[in-house]
């Protein structure tokens, strides 16, 4: 965004269609201007994902600064501005309630978003308009038409995307589709991936309590329908599990091993066409009522590869049947001589009947090989500086994401879903389509 353009001219731009609170500027926050070579960075979205992986690596980094901390939490804002401050010695990072102050500041270079999942997509929006780069937290968001609009400005105004499944960073990960790729265990025939869920017996209790006078609450409902306040509903299980604000772990946990597939398979630039599924939605009066469980049936177009996608319930007695060291979530590569298993740190080859230790593998004789990451957080700042693509950039994390919104879509249709990934949407099925967007609050709404 040019400096000279004005805090109100970005708002009517971003598409948010209501006031901004009084604007800071620049100057008055930060003082003197940064060295050229600094990246000033602020973190949207303070709470518990915005932890060691995130924060932590950011402060890592030399060439960056994180100057902004924002939160509708006044507490979770000062405590990590405070984080930030004790480890550049010095009070360097300053706390802001409204994302909407920040992007309009000429300063900042880019941001690293941790919200609860209905937000991420719209803030992202509003950070692509305003020429910020943005690392995103997976899984991507709510709506797939809000994220073909995303994609649309982050070409429009050529901003660096980093999507948040950091586990494609992994040594592990690497080894995983470097074995795949290089047909280390034959013709991949089909894929078993499998992530944690909440479980069916958890219950959400609805009420309705003051809100904390330190809180925005209207601002942290944004988009969502309104709801009256409760500590359940903003806490982890109601962020993660209440459908007005996530499809649940088969997006929010499954958005992990859903990038090792599609990295696997080099299909980043689609997904599967067809989806069968079944699961356990819970109804209301409970809180958390996105699906408890899940077993989908899908297949890719091109070749016909045969995905089937369980929540771990079933998948430890399915693919714990035939794999020794089963962990609560992985995707399994089957292939004509044995199988290829990742999950989050290890990578596991069963080749020819026995498996084999990954010392005794030859990878530098691999004619096929993925890039070597320095880390997830530190490929994006290094893809701020060369404007390079990034390991997870914007169709990785939109394709990566259809998959848990179809598979959510056919369970609660009951119906096997035909996709098109390239318009994003369901061949001659309104009801479904309807499931891959929400209502937008007004006047929260994104034109």
């Amino acid at each position: 965004m040019s400096n000279s353009k004005s805090r109100r001219t970005f708002i009517r731009e971003a598409g948010f269609g209501f006031a901004a609170s009084t604007f800071i500027s620049p100057a008055s926050v930060f003082g003197k201007a940064s060295p050229s070579k600094r990246l000033n960075i602020a973190i949207i979205g303070c709470g518990d994902r915005m932890n060691d992986e995130l924060l932590m690596e950011l402060l890592k980094i030399e060439t960056v600064r994180v100057v902004a901390a924002v939160d509708p939490f006044e507490e979770r804002r000062i405590a990590k501005a405070a984080t930030c401050n004790a480890a550049y010695g010095g009070d360097y990072c300053r706390t802001f309630e409204d994302f909407r102050e920040v992007l309009a500041m000429p300063d900042i270079d880019g941001i690293v978003v941790a919200t609860p999942d209905h937000w991420h997509v719209p803030i992202a929006i509003a950070a692509a308009r305003a020429g910020k780069d943005m690392y995103v937290e997976k899984p991507l968001g709510i709506s797939l038409p809000r994220a073909k609009v995303l994609r649309k400005e982050l070409a429009r105004n050529r901003c660096v995307f980093q999507y948040g499944t950091q586990q494609h960073s992994s040594p592990s990960a690497r080894q995983a589709v470097e074995l795949v790729w290089n047909e280390y265990v034959g013709k991949i025939q089909h894929v078993d991936v499998w992530a944690p869920s909440l479980g069916i017996d958890a219950v959400g209790k609805i009420e309705s309590q003051p809100v904390p006078s330190n809180f925005n609450y209207d601002l942290w409902l944004g988009p969502a329908k309104e709801a009256p306040y409760s500590d359940a509903r903003v806490d982890n299980f109601g962020v993660w599990h209440c459908y007005d604000y996530a499809l649940g772990f088969i997006a929010g946990w499954g958005a992990h091993p859903i990038d090792i597939l599609q990295w696997g398979l080099q299909k980043e630039h689609t997904a599967p066409v067809r989806y069968d599924g079944s699961g356990f939605v819970p109804q209301e009066p409970d809180l958390y009522n996105t699906l408890r469980n899940w077993d989908i049936d899908m297949a890719y177009a091109d070749d016909g590869t045969k995905v089937r996608f369980m929540d771990d319930s079933i998948a430890k007695k399915e693919v714990g049947g035939y794999h020794e060291y089963y962990q609560y979530n992985g995707v399994a590569f089957h292939g004509t001589e044995g199988f290829v298993c990742h999950s989050r740190g290890a990578c596991y080859l069963y080749h020819k009947g026995k498996y084999v230790n990954l010392g005794s593998v030859d990878f530098d004789s691999f004619e096929k090989r993925a890039v070597v990451s320095p880390g997830h957080m530190r490929n994006f700042v290094d893809c701020m500086v060369s404007r390079e693509t990034t390991l997870c950039p914007i169709d990785s994390a939109i394709n990566g994401d259809a998959i848990s919104h179809l598979g959510n879509a056919a369970i609660r249709t009951g119906r096997v879903l035909n996709y098109d990934p390239k318009t994003l949407s369901v061949k001659g099925d309104a009801e479904a389509n309807a499931m891959l967007a929400r209502p937008e609050r007004e006047p929260y709404g994104i034109s």
